[in-house]
């Protein structure tokens, strides 16, 4: 009975998990270039169960010998091992502002390959984002909304010196006294990045280095000014999603009072009776 307590307990935490990232990605519909997670439910390793048991020898002393007679596998409930972005690319709308930019890729010389912009988050290290809803600092910075700076191809902060400048399809900012090109990074994998907040990703550990996008061969792109990606979160399906994770955390907490009334029997009414 006490398992029963635990596979109930189990799947109650991870719907509750499960509705935590839902409710995330709905909040995030409407960020730009959001990238929607997956709650990834896993079972927890199975247990084989054994009949033990006795059996006698056809011989005059009559021996007993202990054998096991297997029963089957049994699982002790799931647990939402990870959340994996969704890296599907999303639609455009137009903004008609110049520091909006966005992404758009066609063919990759790899199934999953994505571009990001490369940023630099707070500590100076290189961070990754399709967010593209960018604006100008004071001191003339592009930067992103939370204030990190866009870098440019040589790793460098793009200085445009105010608003009035263009951007063409192969990502070169063009301004007054002086041009930069966005840094463009190219992995291979996306799936070995980790979000880090603030719409920045970071790699793995261990990863391998993005490559610069104008340099891979086969990849075809452009960047395009006054334009945003849109989140890729489906609100429609969030909630069919939310609706079914609050369903089941119900049916788990009804197997959970189930089990708790039948262990107040057990302790209060047939300890009575003995």
């Amino acid at each position: 009975m006490l398992r029963g307590f635990y596979t109930a307990t189990n799947g109650m935490l991870a719907q509750q998990k499960r509705m935590e990232v839902l409710s995330n990605n709905m909040t995030n519909a409407m960020t730009p270039g959001y990238k929607a997670d997956q709650a990834s439910l896993r079972a927890f390793p199975e247990l084989l169960i054994q009949r033990m048991e006795n059996q006698e020898l056809p011989v005059t002393s009559q021996r007993r010998v202990g054998t096991t007679t297997p029963i089957g596998s049994i699982n002790t409930g799931v647990y939402v091992q990870e959340a994996i972005p969704n890296f599907v690319q999303s639609s455009l709308r137009e903004t008609g502002v110049s520091t909006d930019f966005a992404l758009v890729q066609g063919e990759t010389p790899d199934e999953n390959g994505m571009i990001f912009f490369m940023v630099e988050n707070e500590e100076g290290q290189p961070r990754y984002m399709r967010n593209g809803n960018f604006t100008v600092d004071g001191a003339g910075f592009l930067t992103t909304n939370h204030g990190h700076y866009v870098l440019d191809a040589a790793g460098n902060r793009i200085q445009t010196n105010g608003l009035e400048f263009q951007l063409t399809p192969e990502g070169l900012i063009q301004y007054p006294g002086g041009q930069a090109a966005l840094n463009l990074a190219y992995i291979a994998d996306p799936n070995q990045l980790i979000k880090n907040g603030n719409d920045l990703f970071e790699l793995e550990e261990g990863a391998a280095a993005p490559a610069d996008a104008r340099t891979v061969a086969g990849l075809q792109y452009n960047v395009q000014q006054g334009y945003l990606e849109n989140s890729n979160v489906d609100p429609g399906q969030t909630m069919t999603e939310m609706m079914s994770a609050y369903r089941t955390f119900e049916m788990n907490q009804k197997v959970l009072q189930a089990y708790d009334r039948n262990m107040d029997k057990a302790v209060n009414d047939i300890a009575k009776l003995g």
